[in-house]
C-alpha cells in the first residue's frame, strides 16, 4: 500500500518540493527523454551479432509490403510453431525488401537476432529491467497483455459525447501535471476511464468524480506517494464529499473486477525510439502526439503498440530530419515491431494531424501548453505541425 503524504490542501500545493521523493527508481526513465546522447547508437558486442537458433515457439513471418520509405512491417506470432529441418535448425525469417538497405541476403538471417539484441539493449538502457536475462520475456509480455482490454468500437454511452470526454481528459492532464505524477499514471487513468464509461453506470453530474477516481486508482498502482482524499476533494472545489469519492472508488473497482493492468503506449514509444536511434526532438514530438491521442475518442480502438508506432512515424515526417544510413537501417529494424497494417498506422496519423495542427485553438489545450516548454524543446509550437496534413496527402 502506498503511503500518503498530504493531509490538507496547503501541502498539496507544495508538490514540487517532493518530486524527488515521489519518483520510483525504475520509472524515472519514462518521465524524460534524457540528454541527447541517450539516443545515440549502442555499442554492441560484434560477437553477439552472429545468427543463433530461434526458440521453437516464436517465428517471424512476412505480412505485407510497405509502399513508403519509412521502413518495413513484419508480423510477430508468438504462439505459432516453426518447422525444423533435418539438421535441427529453425526455419529462417523472411525480410521484406526496403529501399536503401544493402547486403539484403546477408541481413536476412540476422534480423531476429539483431532485433532481440536491440530490444534487450533498449530495456536495459531505459533501466526497465535489472536482469538482462528476462528482457526479451518482458517484451513478449508487453506485446501479449496490450490486447487484454481492447475496445471493439469507439462508441460511448448515449448521454456522453467525445467532446465531453475530451474536456474531462484535458482536466485530468492538468491535475496530473500539478501533482507531478508519473506519465504512466496518466495513461493508466485515461484507460481506466475508457473502461469505466462502458462498464458501469454513471451520470453526467458524476463524470468529474469518475475521472478523479480513475486518476486516484492509477496513482495507487504507479506512484510511491499519494495525496489525501481530502486534497482530491479540494481540487474538485468540494463539489463531491469524501464519502462520495470513496463510494465511487469501490464502484469502479467492482465494475472493473479489480483488474488495473495495462501496458501504456508510452513504453512502446520509448522502446521504438531507442531501437531506432531517434533524436531527442523526435522523441518529444512523438510524446506530444501520443498524449494528444488520449483526447481523441477514435483512438481507443487501436492497440498501444499501434499508437506508439504511428506517433513516431508522424513525428519523423513532421520534423523531416536529414536521414543517415545507420539511422535508416535502425528505423527499419524498429519498424518490424509494429503490429498492424500500413492502413492502420496511416489512419491513426490522420486522426492526430488535426488536433496537432489546431492544438492551441481547441478548448482542451493542456497538452499543448505542457509540451511548449524549453524542457520539451517547444515541440508543440513547431511550424511543421501546420503542414502535417499535406505530408500525409490529406
Amino acid at each position: 500500500m502506498a503511503r500518503t503524504g498530504f493531509c490538507d490542501s496547503k501541502p498539496l500545493l507544495d508538490l514540487p518540493k517532493k518530486v524527488d521523493e515521489r519518483r520510483a527508481p525504475l520509472r524515472t526513465w519514462a518521465n524524460a527523454c534524457g540528454p541527447k546522447d541517450r539516443w545515440q547508437p549502442v555499442d554492441a558486442d560484434e560477437t553477439r551479432m552472429a545468427p543463433v537458433k530461434m526458440e521453437p515457439e516464436r517465428r517471424w513471418e512476412r505480412s505485407l509490403t510497405m509502399q513508403t520509405s519509412d521502413g518495413i512491417i513484419m508480423g510477430f506470432h508468438e504462439g505459432s510453431q516453426t518447422s525444423s529441418p533435418a539438421d535441427g535448425c529453425v526455419e529462417g525469417p523472411v525480410l521484406l525488401y526496403t529501399r536503401g538497405l544493402q547486403g539484403l541476403h546477408s541481413l536476412q538471417a540476422l534480423v531476429p537476432t539483431l532485433l532481440r539484441l536491440e530490444v534487450e539493449n533498449a530495456l536495459e538502457k531505459l533501466n526497465l529491467t535489472w536482469d538482462r536475462t528476462y528482457a526479451w520475456d518482458m517484451f513478449l509480455d508487453m506485446m501479449r497483455t496490450q490486447t487484454w482490454h481492447s475496445f471493439p468500437n469507439a462508441d460511448l454511452p448515449r448521454h456522453f459525447t467525445d467532446a465531453t470526454r475530451a474536456v474531462l481528459v484535458d482536466w485530468l492532464i492538468q491535475v496530473h501535471e500539478m501533482m507531478h505524477f508519473q506519465d504512466e499514471t496518466l495513461y493508466l487513468a485515461v484507460h481506466l476511464l475508457n473502461r469505466a464509461l462502458r462498464q458501469i453506470k454513471v451520470t453526467t453530474a458524476n463524470l468529474q468524480l469518475l475521472g478523479m477516481v480513475c486518476l486516484f486508482l492509477a496513482a495507487k498502482k504507479e506512484e510511491c506517494l499519494l495525496p489525501e482524499v481530502s486534497g482530491l476533494c479540494y481540487l474538485m472545489d468540494h463539489t463531491y464529499t469524501r464519502h462520495e469519492l470513496l463510494r465511487m472508488e469501490r464502484k469502479v473497482l467492482c465494475g472493473l473486477k479489480f483488474d488495473l493492468s495495462y501496458t501504456p503506449p508510452l513504453h512502446f514509444l520509448l522502446l521504438f525510439a531507442s531501437v531506432a536511434r531517434c533524436s531527442a526532438k523526435v522523441v518529444w514530438m512523438a510524446r506530444f502526439l501520443l498524449e494528444l491521442s488520449l483526447l481523441e475518442g477514435q483512438c481507443v480502438v487501436f492497440q498501444p503498440v499501434q499508437l506508439a508506432g504511428a506517433a513516431l512515424c508522424l513525428s519523423r515526417r513532421v520534423l523531416q530530419e536529414p536521414p543517415t544510413p545507420e539511422g535508416e537501417a535502425a528505423w527499419c529494424l524498429a519498424s518490424s515491431i509494429h503490429v498492424g497494417s500500413e492502413a492502420t498506422l496511416l489512419r491513426i496519423m490522420q486522426i492526430l494531424v488535426s488536433p496537432a495542427a489546431n492544438a492551441y485553438n481547441n478548448e482542451a489545450c493542456a497538452t499543448s501548453v505542457k509540451f511548449s516548454s524549453a524542457e520539451t524543446l517547444h515541440v508543440s509550437k513547431h511550424p511543421g505541425l501546420k503542414n502535417a496534413s499535406a505530408l500525409l496527402g490529406v
